[in-house]
């Protein structure tokens, strides 16, 4: 006790960014010559997250606690106000230091200026660093010194620049001799909104940092040879399923670009893993945005669609969310999600493209229901995907090209593996993840895998022209 009076400690403020390897905040707070107190806050910026967000921010917690512990350290757990919350632990351990990772939501930059400034009045250093970036949005610049507002530009002003070296995880975290008290994780239900889904999407989750490492360099022994031609197939193991791990910070994009950029160098296929590179840049890009229009997230980026006559919610965008509309390739899309908690990449372009020009749904309509069942969400790369599908979002795809599902199902799953491993619930040859849909969604949707496929709600060529006119209306 008498060291940490005269050494106080390190406050750890952890966010998405929970893992110990190539943690700038934990090599920031260990630079301090007392111990470190990590600490996780359930503050009001998780009411934006859904149900299944939620609860895989609650198994990410879990596993963390569980490597702290068997590294001599804790994670303590506390909810409230955050401002609050920091004084009273600083006020309990007589730490004069904290430390964080930078987010670049508006509203968590509001917090922690807010923060920030209440600490450093106290006298308590406050440092805040960059956690979960390759780039700091406000370090790159176009060359009349504004913001990119098209990726292709963007990557080529990032693709040669220096990414600092990947930093090991610390050998000692400097456990404090008395640790303050901390709530139960299991008292902050976080998977108390998931119901029954969540023993279905368990079985897919990978969770936690160890599991990270090893997914990527799964994919990096092999998969990403054939990333750039074979990614857009869903029934193909093509991908790398790190957005889920991303989205808590279990791995780093520092410690992912490196281990791409090696791949590049010592495989036969370069051009496959620099075009995996150019994904992990385009969350970069998409964060850059969420920094210079915050707006992104709850508004039309592009403001001359305000006048667009998209529906608000409505009988159609229910039928889309139950995965019922009668058109395969976006029923499956909606039906992996309930199951797995994910949706591939191609069929979430489909399924978006279906709710906002076949249906023509608001685009929020459908971000919302990603923010809530997706246990890879991420806030700045939901809105802009959402945003870029409708086509009033950054860099969007046209708004007349409108995907038509059978034809993309034909290209992309033309011997239907995909289609059936979510669609076939009857028959002898019934898949086990077409039923456990079933089991998953809520009994008040009535669903029952002995219901008939239902005919397609809208003649996909009529949806097509229906938007078109809209646009061009729009347009003239």
């Amino acid at each position: 006790m008498t060291s940490e009076l005269t050494n106080p400690p390190t406050i750890l403020w952890l966010r998405r960014d929970l893992r110990l390897s190539d943690h700038p905040g934990w090599a920031e707070a260990l630079k301090g010559p007392g111990p470190v107190i990590p600490i996780f806050i359930l503050d009001g910026q998780f009411e934006d997250y859904g149900a299944a967000p939620k609860w895989r921010l609650g198994e990410s917690l879990s596993q963390l606690q569980t490597d702290l512990n068997q590294r001599g350290s804790r994670l303590i757990l506390r909810s409230g106000e955050a401002a609050k919350v920091m004084i009273d632990l600083i006020a309990e351990t007589n730490a004069r230091r904290v430390v964080w990772s930078r987010q670049y939501d508006s509203r968590a930059i509001a917090r922690d200026k807010g923060i920030k400034s209440l600490l450093v009045e106290s006298g308590v250093d406050a440092v805040s660093v960059n956690g979960s970036l390759l780039f700091e949005p406000w370090t790159v610049e176009t060359g009349t010194g504004g913001f990119y507002k098209v990726y292709t530009p963007f990557w080529k002003a990032v693709r040669h620049r220096d990414v600092r070296v990947p930093i090991s995880a610390p050998a000692d975290l400097k456990a404090p001799n008395t640790w303050p008290a901390s709530d139960a994780l299991s008292d902050w239900q976080l998977g108390s909104s998931m119901g029954r889904g969540a023993v279905s999407v368990a079985r897919f989750a990978t969770i936690g940092e160890c599991r990270a490492q090893d997914r990527l360099a799964t994919f990096l022994d092999g998969p990403v040879d054939t990333y750039k031609d074979r990614r857009d197939f869903p029934a193909e193991p093509a991908v790398s399923g790190l957005s889920e791990n991303f989205a808590q910070g279990e791995i780093s994009p520092v410690t992912v670009w490196h281990a791409g950029v090696r791949a590049m160098e010592q495989r036969g296929h370069p051009d496959a893993a620099e075009h995996f590179l150019k994904e992990v840049v385009w969350r970069e890009f998409a964060y850059h945005l969420l920094f210079h229009t915050p707006e992104i997230e709850t508004r039309n980026w592009r403001s001359e669609w305000d006048s667009f006559p998209w529906r608000e919610d409505n009988e159609d965008a229910e039928r889309w969310r139950r995965g019922m509309t009668g058109i395969e390739m976006v029923d499956a899309g909606m039906r992996e999600l309930y199951v797995t908690g994910v949706m591939h990449n191609r069929t979430r372009m489909l399924t978006a493209s279906f709710l906002t020009k076949h249906l023509m749904t608001h685009w929020k309509v459908g971000e919302a229901w990603f923010r809530d069942c997706l246990i890879d969400w991420d806030p700045a790369s939901n809105a802009m995907g959402w945003q870029w599908a409708a086509g009033c979002g950054p860099d969007a795809a046209p708004y007349f090209r409108v995907f038509n599902p059978d034809t993309q199902g034909e290209k992309f799953d033309r011997r239907r593996v995909y289609r059936d491993r979510f669609l076939k619930s009857q028959g002898p040859r019934a898949s086990s993840d077409a039923m456990a849909f079933f089991d998953a969604v809520p009994r008040a949707w009535g669903l029952s895998p002995d219901d008939p496929y239902p005919a397609p709600m809208i003649e996909l060529a009529d949806g097509r022209a229906r938007a078109l006119q809209a646009y061009e209306q729009r347009a003239g």
